[in-house]
């Protein structure tokens, strides 16, 4: 029987494999997902306060519409032979998908490194709760002004004080100049102090070391900058962009009988952008990914990857939320009318379980129309 093999238990993964049961419909094909856990991660909300709510049992996804789960971790894909090693053990693929995501990697050197804190996993998330759960008055400094490090930051605001530091000049440089008057009205209202120009250079019991030579009281050192696709993109291609990403094609595909998604793919979103190592983008990634591989083996048409309008939502705490549309990410809402719709998008991002025809339906709605996000005249609403 063919086999087609996800590696990655993430968004994209587990769309991965919901895309491909239902490229194989009723045709027999065998489909397993390895992942080392039994959940998803909605890793876009481990910024909340109780990050134990933003997961969803594997299983209620993948035994519903046929899948295999192999709780393992992959360390080695053979492509030459068509094999990944999971713990030990050789598994044969006649189709790989790739969609093992992103990680954050941690500063080499600096002192006191494992004193870091990261809302990057379900453990760092736990971890850094479990630290501050029951102080009222702790003091905290955020590493980094990009879309994690704000949410982390208008968060920990809500029971602490909080010191953002940022190595651009300029606040939230990854967000460019679109929606900054806001986030600054934002972290003004919320008392955040934040220094450009700057960044930790050593993590003490208690405090901080700035870069600018400052020592400052730290509860909790929350670092958010650093983050690569995993390290099994190596094995695909020595072609990897910036973010260590492999490039791949319209379809997704990477090597004849490999396809990437997600955070690991270097997937173009229009002549002068690739996608975003999102929930927005990994979604769709895996939906096309895992039906083309399935389609390939069974002789299906392939599904080209088109990307829907790319989006902006950022929690900004108790100033409310921010929500932009477009590469120049015009602010479309923002305030309370900004935290309505970062409400709706948390929710939407959950899949659905335990029920099969629900799966594969969302499965092959690549992007759908959400009632809640205001809408313009260039632009529909974004994948979910």
């Amino acid at each position: 029987m063919a086999h087609v093999v996800i590696i990655g238990g993430g968004f994209a993964g587990v769309w991965s494999a919901a895309g491909a049961a239902l490229a194989r419909g009723e045709a027999d094909l065998r489909i397993t997902l390895i992942a080392p856990n039994d959940h998803l991660v909605l890793r876009p909300r481990l910024y909340e306060p109780e990050p134990d709510l933003a997961k969803v049992e594997l299983r209620r996804i993948l035994k519903p519409i046929g899948v295999e789960h192999l709780r393992a971790t992959v360390s080695t894909i053979d492509t030459a032979r068509r094999v990944v090693v999971a713990d030990g053990e050789e598994i044969g693929y006649d189709r790989l998908v790739l969609a093992a995501g992103s990680k954050l990697f941690p500063p080499d050197g600096l002192p006191g490194a494992e004193r870091l804190f990261d809302i990057d996993t379900l453990d760092g998330a736990r971890r850094l709760t479990e630290h501050l759960r029951g102080r009222e008055d702790y003091s905290a400094v955020v590493v980094g002004a990009g879309f994690v490090g704000l949410e982390a930051a208008t968060a920990l605001a809500d029971r602490g004080r909080v010191l953002l530091v940022d190595r651009s000049r300029v606040l939230a440089a990854p967000l460019g100049p679109g929606p900054r008057k806001e986030i600054e009205a934002a972290l003004d209202q919320l008392g955040i102090e934040y220094r450009l120009g700057t960044t930790v250079t050593e993590v003490g019991d208690g405090y901080a070391v700035l870069s600018d030579g400052a020592r400052v009281e730290a509860d909790a050192v929350v670092w958010s900058v650093g983050m690569r696709a995993g390290e099994l993109t190596r094995q695909i291609s020595d072609e990897l962009d910036h973010l260590g990403r492999v490039p791949v094609d319209q379809h997704l595909r990477a090597l004849p009988e490999v396809f990437v998604a997600g955070d690991a793919a270097a997937a173009a979103f229009d002549a002068e952008h690739t996608v975003m190592q999102a929930c927005q983008h990994a979604t769709p990634l895996g939906k096309v990914a895992g039906y083309n591989a399935a389609a390939d083996l069974l002789g299906v048409p392939p599904r080209d990857f088109t990307p829907g309008p790319y989006v902006t939502c950022l929690d900004l705490g108790g100033a409310g939320g921010l929500f932009t549309r477009g590469w120049d990410r015009r602010v479309m809402a923002s305030g309370a009318d900004g935290a309505v719709i970062k409400k709706g998008i948390n929710q939407a991002i959950h899949p659905p379980v335990d029920d099969a025809s629900e799966i594969l339906a969302a499965a092959g709605r690549v992007y759908i129309e959400l009632p809640f996000f205001p809408r313009d005249e260039e632009t529909a609403a974004p994948a979910a």
